[in-house]
């Protein structure tokens, strides 16, 4: 079948610091590496205090460096918030230190709100740049040439995979037309998913990179013992896309035993819609659930989302998944499976 991965958004929960934040994300991508997943990213976002992987290069590496063979990246550093040049050296110097280990996955939106963008001394008009920026970071991961004037060091001659990730429609044309893979992110903005890979396959143009498409989706995914509790510990989440919603994002919160109390009845049917294809239950009813969805997507990866309170359960999670993979047929840590066909 296929590979599955790991998206962690470092998730400060209440009552938790971002340090011990980190720290868990350092346990979880270790237990992620020993059940055989292919790959553990992170994510940028900023001003968010649930989230600790604002500084993601620098996770990246605090990641890397406690594993061994697991694949580590970005999902994803957002361009616009940085020039391609910082970049290029940030995971040049990555590769350099974890080879043929790092990701990065790259976005076009912010990550942020208007004013935080400010801060970051970013202009909000730079977003129009991407598919330069993405083209100037491929030339700085090329070999370089003789008399070449700007070089990334480290950087220059290592051919860092690059992906190309999306919400919309847009990171699917680009990711075609530069023969990228392309990483979709079902697990908040499921609208466009469909168009998106089809637009992405139908376009798709083999590169130096890549010799076929390959599409990757993200959802969210969490796996208890029963329904019942898998339910339960998916009320934090359901938590967070509520507080969001009302403008008050905030910390993680420990899951509750009726979500019915929490939300009016509007914010259940926004809730339920942008979550319309997390997949919550026993290993059963995931494996039932993930068949649908892969037969539906043809998804060449996934990439699991598990937004669990309690770190044990979310561990336990993990583990759980693994074995559903395995009775997918899923090749869990198979060496084909840890990069995209090259041409």
């Amino acid at each position: 079948m296929i590979p599955f991965s790991i998206l962690d958004l470092v998730p400060v929960t209440h009552g938790s610091t971002p340090r011990e934040a980190l720290h868990r994300s350092l346990d979880l991508a270790r237990h992620a590496e020993q059940l055989g997943y292919t790959r553990y990213w992170v994510a940028e976002h900023h001003n968010m205090p649930g989230i600790a992987s604002a500084a993601t290069s620098v996770v990246i590496g605090f990641l890397a460096g406690g594993t061994s063979t697991i694949r580590v990246g970005s999902g994803g550093i957002m361009l616009p918030n940085h020039s391609p040049m910082v970049i290029a050296e940030q995971f040049g110097t990555l590769e350099a230190l974890y080879p043929g280990r790092i990701d990065l996955g790259l976005g076009r939106a912010p990550g942020t709100d208007q004013r935080t963008l400010q801060a970051l001394r970013r202009d909000p008009m730079t977003a129009e740049n991407f598919p330069h920026d993405v083209q100037e970071l491929q030339a700085l991961f090329a070999p370089v040439q003789e008399g070449q004037a700007i070089q990334a060091v480290p950087g220059g001659g290592l051919e860092v995979p690059i992906w190309i990730l999306g919400s919309s429609t847009y990171g699917a044309q680009l990711a075609a037309i530069l023969g990228l893979p392309y990483a979709f992110a079902s697990h908040f903005a499921p609208d466009a998913l469909m168009d998106a890979l089809a637009i992405y396959r139908q376009r798709f143009e083999p590169s130096m990179q890549l010799a076929a498409p390959h599409a990757m989706v993200g959802l969210q995914v969490i796996v208890a013992d029963t329904d019942a509790e898998a339910k339960r510990l998916f009320t934090s989440q359901q938590q967070s896309f509520t507080n969001l919603r009302r403008g008050r994002p905030g910390l993680q919160q420990p899951p509750i035993d009726d979500i019915e109390a929490f939300w009016s009845p509007a914010e259940k049917v926004q809730a339920e819609h942008m979550l319309r294809y997390a997949v919550v239950g026993s290993p059963d009813t995931v494996r039932v659930g993930l068949e649908r969805f892969i037969a539906q997507t043809a998804a060449d990866e996934l990439m699991a989302v598990t937004s669990v309170f309690d770190h044990a359960a979310r561990r336990h999670s993990l583990a759980l998944l693994a074995e559903v993979a395995q009775s997918l047929g899923t090749p869990m840590c198979t060496s084909a499976a840890r990069q995209p066909a090259a041409v």
